[in-house]
């Protein structure tokens, strides 16, 4: 019987060029994505001993993959943003508006940054 392979060894490269593009996350928050062979790239977020993590996704897409990343790369930056100015409610847009426009950009332009490395297209 022939196992069924879920991602293409193009799309398997693509995905390990946005993995790696996006290591600072990694550092932020208790996320990591892994190589899962024949099924694609399994993201896993938010480690909690004793259980293990509490959310996975899988991709077999490297764009799809770049979008989840990013997007929670931008909402951790947020975050601790909001945590710095000791805000109270957590609204990522409302903190997003309460930055200088230099930070706003700065913010902005990482995204181009991250798809320069993960030579993903915007």
């Amino acid at each position: 019987m022939e196992k069924q392979v879920y991602i293409t060894g193009e799309e398997r490269a693509k995905c390990q060029k946005v993995t790696d593009a996006f290591a600072e996350l990694y550092e932020m928050e208790k996320i990591v994505v892994l190589d899962a062979g024949r099924y694609g790239f399994v993201e896993l977020k938010y480690y909690k001993p004793p259980h293990g993590f509490e959310e996975d996704a899988t991709f077999t897409d490297s764009r799809a993959l770049f979008d989840a990343l990013w997007q929670e790369w931008f909402d951790t930056t947020l975050y601790l943003t909001a945590k710095k100015m000791q805000l109270d409610n957590i609204i990522y847009e409302e903190v997003f508006n309460c930055l200088s426009k230099e930070k706003q950009s700065s913010i902005i332009a990482k995204k181009a940054d991250f798809a320069r490395k993960a030579g993903i297209t915007l």
